[in-house]
């Protein structure tokens, strides 16, 4: 990156400090961002030892990190004798892995200065470095080429409107020359990418898919979710949003259905669960409330826990997956995986399961209340089999862990693998 360019980029990322400083005056998630970053080149240099073999998985989120842990478990399971360092930039990952047993340190991505990026490296000291999906840090990766340390990014996606395709971004491509192989989901990324002389890369898919098929193979055992279906048919919502939610509030008002709702929020913030479980008073229990031999009574049920959205889908006949009313939506697979129909919002263009999906008839996007009526409507009467081309959608979609694993291998004896 030129001088410029650079200065611009180191601007930014003080402004972004800034920014979240000045937001955690009032806002909780910015608080845990500052206070999960305080001390903590102390911290890891408590931890750290001399002789040990580490490699460095770094995921945005909780999204990231579900696509990174398959290959984290292959990774375990192929050199066992070295440390895994996972982190993560935003707290919502943070918070809900800061104790995942597969990884032997969890800390916070420090801010990427030159300064941090310098001293995380050569603390840490990683033999290899794996970012997941949109992770393009430019200091951490200098700091990681500079110290010859290789990096990898996996599930990478990439769009024509991104920075690295326009005239005005040419600088900012030279980050991917810090990488040492680039692992893309589709063909249409690897055309970008070599259309500015990006070579070292290849398709590998999206670890995601192997991800939700693992855990469509064992399924959390949920008691209370399994006694709240009883002998109904169950609706999930996961994900939701507020937007969403005011969609499936007008479509569980028709009482003439004889359907029970799980709803799963994305955001666990008290009062918006309160303000949820009042629009349906005593037909609704939050799932941290319920037990067995009273939830078969109820009608709709919030779960206010983390981590059970992806066995939930199991035990779903119908599912929508909340996110297409803002952002974009969230995991289409995680729900598919179960050979059910799923239903989402129309911000789906980036995903290409879903444009993949679409064209099978078993899922389908829409816009409003009324839509999302009819959409349940088409659905509820079709034969329960109908939708495993879901399923066998995922099946197909597998192996990309498998894929980077097999080239972990072939560079491991100079990169990092353990003394005989």
């Amino acid at each position: 990156m030129n001088f410029f360019f650079t200065f611009l980029y180191n601007l930014g990322i003080q402004f972004y400090h800034l920014g979240i400083v000045t937001a955690a005056l009032w806002n909780r998630k910015a608080q845990r961002w500052l206070q999960g970053r305080k001390n903590q080149f102390e911290k890891i240099e408590m931890l750290q030892h001399e002789n040990e073999y580490r490699a460095w998985f770094h995921c945005a989120s909780a999204g990231e990190f579900e696509q990174g842990r398959p290959l984290m478990e292959a990774y375990r399971k192929q050199w066992p004798q070295h440390k895994i360092i996972l982190t993560f930039f935003s707290p919502s990952g943070f918070e809900l892995r800061k104790n995942y047993a597969g990884a032997d340190h969890v800390f916070y991505l420090p801010l990427d200065t030159a300064a941090n990026a310098r001293k995380f490296v050569s603390l840490i000291k990683p033999r290899l470095a794996v970012f997941v999906k949109y992770e393009f840090w430019y200091h951490h990766l200098q700091a990681l080429k500079q110290q010859h340390i290789p990096a990898i990014l996996v599930s990478g996606i990439f769009r024509k409107e991104q920075l690295f395709f326009k005239w005005i971004g040419k600088p900012w491509r030279n980050v991917l020359h810090f990488f040492k192989h680039l692992f893309l989901q589709d063909e249409a990324s690897l055309q970008l990418l070599q259309s500015i002389n990006i070579q070292h890369a290849t398709v590998a898919g999206d670890t995601r898919f192997d991800r939700v098929w693992q855990i469509a193979q064992q399924p959390k055992n949920l008691p209370i979710i399994r006694s709240f279906k009883g002998t109904a048919k169950i609706f999930v919502a996961g994900s939701t949003w507020p937007e969403d939610e005011k969609l499936l509030m007008e479509l569980i008002a028709f009482k003439t259905f004889p359907w029970k709702w799980i709803i799963v929020p994305h955001e666990l913030e008290k009062q918006h669960l309160e303000d949820l479980k009042s629009k349906w008073k005593d037909d609704a229990v939050f799932y941290s409330m319920a037990s067995i031999d009273d939830i078969s009574g109820k009608r709709i049920l919030i779960v206010d826990e983390m981590g059970l959205l992806s066995s939930i889908y199991s035990y779903a006949d119908m599912a929508y997956v909340g996110g297409g009313f803002g952002k974009g939506i969230h995991n289409i697979p995680e729900a598919a995986v179960y050979g059910i129909p799923v239903l989402f919002g129309p911000l789906y263009q980036q995903f290409n399961e879903a444009h993949a999906l679409l064209k099978s008839g078993v899922v389908i996007t829409v816009g409003n209340s009324k839509e999302l009526i009819t959409a349940f409507n088409h659905f509820a009467a079709q034969s329960s089999s109908f939708a495993m081309v879901n399923r066998n959608y995922i099946a197909a979609q597998k192996g990309a862990t498998e894929k980077i694993i097999e080239y972990l291998q072939k560079i491991s004896s100079n990169t990092f693998s353990s003394p005989a």
